[in-house]
């Protein structure tokens, strides 16, 4: 019996917005995504904890974003990347076909943490369940703004996120006075087009 996903809902609390999972987009992402995470989609759906600050998605509404962000970059090409998580403030958690969680992209900095490495099958499940262990609730939030942004424009859907406006790249302030309540695909995409995405000075790359 797996003993994680509990661990992880322990550590976050319960779920909120809880979408079912068609059978079609499992059979979309088989030898694609970890079984395991197929398995929890099944079993918990796609929603968000934490209150919202943290969402397993669909990672088929967020294809055009992750296209957005790659197509054009040094990250093309090295792998084929879905999008399984993300934070209320734009945190992107990206699965590799080929690396598993080895990139994260910072959205409103327009940065990323790679990760060089090739997993086999066996360890994509083990590489799935570290993932989750190693998600928690402050590295998700942005200064502490989750919050009160949740107290001044209340909890999240599934399909909105807490955005800067301006966008933080284009010179506005990171404070609660400039956090709107935006729809994540779009506001994620308009994101992806300010500046060229770097990745971190401690990035594997």
């Amino acid at each position: 019996m797996d003993k994680v996903f509990p661990r992880f809902v322990e550590k976050f609390g319960g779920a909120i917005d809880r979408r079912e999972v068609p059978l079609s987009s499992i059979d979309r992402y088989q030898g694609k995504l970890p079984k395991l995470l197929l398995e929890y989609w099944a079993d918990h759906g796609w929603c968000g904890y934490g209150d919202g600050i943290f969402w397993i998605v669909n990672p088929q509404e967020f294809k055009g974003v992750v296209a957005s962000w790659i197509e054009g970059t040094y990250l093309q090409g090295r792998d084929t990347y879905h999008l399984i998580a993300r934070s209320a403030f734009g945190d992107l958690y990206l699965w590799g076909e080929k690396t598993g969680f080895s990139l994260k992209i910072t959205s409103v900095l327009s940065r990323c943490v790679i990760h060089n490495f090739e997993i086999n099958c066996e360890e994509l499940d083990r590489e799935l369940q570290d993932f989750l262990l190693s998600m928690d609730v402050d590295t998700n939030d942005y200064g502490e703004l989750f919050k009160p942004a949740k107290k001044k424009l209340g909890p999240l859907r599934h399909d909105e996120m807490y955005g800067f406006v301006p966008a933080l790249m284009l010179g506005g302030p990171d404070t609660l006075d400039h956090l709107e309540k935006v729809k994540a695909v779009e506001h994620l995409t308009l994101l992806s087009q300010i500046t060229e995405l770097q990745p971190y000075s401690f990035s594997d790359f």
